[in-house]
């Protein structure tokens, strides 16, 4: 009767011992590997896809601190192929490690490519590739996806996905680009109700006359720079509908996108606008968006009528014209219906655009009016996207005063206040 118990006892250890290995029988070494941190895809030739792997060297951090043999931190490959499946392993005619895409975390796509209609057969590749992350970040350039990675070529960050993933977050932060992912990009597509921003970069300077005195209010490539810095600009949308791209948008209308939409967290806004009292001076604010915009929508009229209006925290950083805000409430009341009417000009200018030109909303209000309708097929049958541009839309906003600085005295000089 032992013996049997005892053969027992004996068999479980062995399970307990033999049970924790197997989970490394498929186990592979870093050094093994090529870790892909950044994919670009481009048009290629016929019906083939030009398609660009940005590699990580994850060895280069050792042999620094160790003084090994110097090698480069990243390596950059491209040539064309008939699918994204098949692009994986036919890197490996050239590079020697396994290419991963564990630490993938850019999609970066040409203009040219995402304005074609071929481009969402393209991205649902991504979607079959389960080894692609749907948080990556969606990345649209205005050159060639191959050359803006070649010509991409940070000073600091020697590590190019800490480079890509501090400067695309630090931008989000403050508005500049939008949020914009691969599951983001499918979810509105898929909706076909909305319209998808993706983040706009580029590594080529466009020449304009005075790209500073427009504020945020230009895209990338069209910030005036000089100095020994890297090159690329991260600012503005790229605006798609029904998976493709149609337009762009700037900065300051990425921002105001923010103000709009409920289904995103809005950063605290700092701007530059024209002082009220004394249009010869620039005054900068911090704009800050305390809760969310009041939506209404009345589905029932022809057409349909959507009132928003906007709560906004505004602190006055500075005060050039040197009329103490703070302590004057007659001019105080003034510049409150300045910036009021300001926003509400420039929403309104956005909303026309986005109705005229690209006949869909960015704003994410379709969310709203699904709750004016009883059933889905009846959500449906309206067809948002198709009723939005005859829509009426009006947008009021409704400031607050935060802070004004910590100047509560004036120069007396009369030189300085003129």
């Amino acid at each position: 009767m032992k013996k049997p118990i005892l053969l027992l006892v004996k068999m479980m250890c062995v399970l307990l011992i033999i049970l924790p290995l197997g989970g490394c029988w498929d186990k592979k070494e870093i050094e093994k590997r090529a870790y892909a941190i950044a994919i670009g895809l481009d048009k290629g030739k016929d019906d083939n896809l030009k398609i660009t792997y940005l590699i990580s060297n994850p060895e280069y951090g050792s042999q620094q601190d160790g003084g090994g043999i110097s090698e480069p931190a990243n390596e950059i490959i491209t040539f064309e192929t008939g699918s994204l499946i098949t692009a994986e392993p036919k890197a490996n005619i050239v590079v020697a490690k396994e290419v991963s895409y564990d630490l993938l975390r850019n999609i970066i796509v040409s203009e040219e490519l995402a304005r074609s209609k071929s481009f969402i057969r393209w991205m649902y590749d991504t979607t079959k590739e389960k080894d692609i992350r749907r948080d990556s970040f969606f990345i649209v350039t205005k050159e060639p996806a191959s050359e803006f990675i070649m010509n991409n070529k940070p000073k600091l960050e020697t590590r190019a996905h800490k480079y890509y993933d501090i400067i695309i977050r630090r931008n989000i932060e403050i508005g500049i680009i939008p949020h914009a992912d691969l599951n983001k990009y499918f979810r509105i597509t898929e909706a076909d109700a909305d319209l998808f921003l993706g983040i706009y970069a580029t590594t080529v300077h466009e020449k304009t006359e005075t790209p500073n005195d427009k504020g945020d209010d230009i895209l990338a490539g069209q910030l005036d720079i000089s100095g020994e810095t890297n090159q690329t600009q991260f600012i503005g949308s790229a605006l798609f509908k029904e998976g493709k791209m149609i337009g762009k948008l700037t900065g300051e209308e990425t921002r105001i996108t923010y103000l709009l939409n409920n289904t995103a967290d809005a950063p605290d806004i700092i701007a530059s606008l024209t002082d009220p009292i004394n249009e010869k001076y620039q005054m900068a604010v911090r704009i800050t968006k305390l809760k969310n915009a009041d939506i209404k929508i009345n589905t029932k009229q022809r057409p349909a009528k959507i009132d928003v209006t906007v709560p906004m925290t505004v602190d006055v950083l500075s005060d050039h014209s040197m009329v103490n805000f703070a302590s004057n409430k007659d001019k105080r009341k003034l510049l409150k219906q300045h910036l009021e009417k300001r926003f509400k000009e420039k929403m309104m200018e956005l909303v026309k655009r986005t109705q005229v030109e690209f006949k869909g909303e960015p704003f994410g209000w379709s969310l709203a009016a699904r709750k004016k309708f009883a059933t889905i097929p009846e959500y449906e049958n309206f067809d948002w996207m198709k009723s939005y541009p005859d829509m009426d839309v009006n947008i009021n906003v409704k400031i607050q005063f935060g802070e004004f600085g910590r100047q509560s005295r004036l120069p007396k000089y009369q030189d300085v206040r003129d």
